[in-house]
């Protein structure tokens, strides 16, 4: 999507991406290379691509079809699953015989996976998705970072301390370019999120219909696709998510919200008005890591690791760090030294240069991003026992750069 850039944005060339695949971890360099990390298909298939391309093959003014191969429908909804990776989804196909069926799909085109973007969390994912931006632009690009303004961490999913959203996020969403442009725009997600800041930052723009149910939710976004010639519906479903931080994605819980939600694409699918596309997709997968020292190292219990930090941000895979003044480049080198064979830790500069955010970072975004930062590649997490002790219990975890992380569905059902 076209946005006008900022007078001073720090774009850096970069090497090609490394493949999103497997053979990236048949080995264990000592320290990981950052040129072994594979990146987010920004600009090609990434979820920052998905909606601009749709509002494109409506004629939305300054949109871009990123993903050319996705066919111009004059009714399109994008169902967003929240943490049902392509990883997880391919792994389960009798829990989930509809979505499963669309996979088989691929063969012909219509059916494949996408990456998330850098760090692969809800609040940066539903930012990039909504906005059409990736991180470094939208300037969400964290669970949690540093608010240059205060020097105190804020939580972006719950926007906590709050911050006044149009300064944080100043890009419109694609749903408002598209309501400008004469396309009927509608969110049908919980009631709870109507008002939400990142509601308004990631995801406003026409009008917001909460439901409490699935099943409402898939009739009335069919209702909403039908209200008008042109239309662009976004509906959303959280509670896989949820299961697989409490119990981990090969519970019994997760696998049955993963049969409740495959019905309610089926439901959806099957209520298609004509000229329709249905996009199923996610923000994000997640892996399990098991409760032990070895694959559990709490920073609240390491001296090495916490000597020099004033503030730890991101989260367990992904974690942004913020030195004291002066310590940036001893905290990198005990970093890497400490976590450099199962962590890619780079420096800010580093991380930009690679591309990790995307191509480029705005201004405004440069110091809300660690003076490290830290991406899991290991079954490994980095808790913080004391200051985050909800966060250290969850079982499922998400963030980094890789394929069990990084890539989700792009299913597509057509009327």
């Amino acid at each position: 999507m076209a946005h006008p850039s900022p007078p001073a944005a720090h774009d850096r060339g970069r090497s090609a991406p490394a493949p999103l695949d497997s053979a990236v971890w048949d080995t264990h360099p000592e320290p990981l290379p950052l040129s072994s990390a594979p990146l987010p298909a920004y600009g090609t298939g990434s979820l920052a691509d998905l909606l601009p391309t749709l509002a494109a093959g409506l004629g939305v003014p300054g949109t871009t079809a990123a993903i050319p191969e996705l066919t111009p429908a004059d009714r399109n909804c994008v169902f967003l699953i929240d943490g049902l990776g392509w990883e997880q989804l391919r792994a389960h196909p009798d829990e989930a015989p509809f979505m499963t069926s669309l996979l088989a799909a691929s063969r012909g085109g219509t059916g494949r996976p996408i990456t998330t973007g850098y760090p692969a969390t809800t609040a940066t994912s539903l930012a990039s998705v909504g906005t059409g931006l990736p991180p470094g632009a939208h300037g969400l690009p964290g669970y949690t970072v540093r608010d240059p303004g205060t020097g105190a961490l804020m939580n972006q999913l719950r926007w906590q301390p709050w911050t006044p959203p149009g300064a944080w996020q100043p890009y419109p969403t694609v749903f408002e370019l598209a309501h400008r442009a004469g396309v009927h725009a509608a969110q049908v997600s919980s009631p709870t999120f109507a008002n939400t800041p990142l509601t308004k930052v990631a995801l406003s723009g026409g009008s917001f219909h909460g439901r409490l149910s699935g099943e409402e939710r898939m009739d009335v976004a069919a209702e909403q696709l039908a209200a008008a010639d042109r239309s662009l519906v976004y509906t959303y479903y959280a509670e896989v998510d949820g299961a697989g931080h409490r119990f981990g994605v090969d519970s019994d819980t997760w696998r049955g919200q993963l049969m409740y939600v495959d019905r309610l694409v089926q439901r959806l699918a099957e209520q298609l008005p004509p000229r329709s596309a249905l996009y199923v997709t996610a923000d994000h997968g997640m892996v399990d890591i098991p409760f032990d020292e070895q694959h559990r190292i709490d920073f609240d219990e390491d001296w090495e690791l916490k000597a020099g930090v004033a503030l730890l941000g991101g989260e367990g895979r992904a974690r942004h760090v913020y030195a004291v003044p002066g310590a940036a480049g001893d905290v990198l080198t005990c970093w890497r030294e400490v976590l450099g064979e199962q962590f890619w830790v780079a420096s800010r500069d580093e991380a930009i240069e690679a591309g990790w955010f995307g191509p480029s970072v705005d201004e405004r975004v440069h110091q809300r991003l660690g003076d490290v930062i830290a991406a899991a590649r290991d079954d490994v997490l980095l808790i913080a026992s004391e200051r985050e002790p909800r966060e250290s219990a969850m079982v499922g975890n998400h963030g980094s750069l890789t394929p069990a992380e990084q890539l989700v569905p792009l299913l597509e059902v057509r009327s």
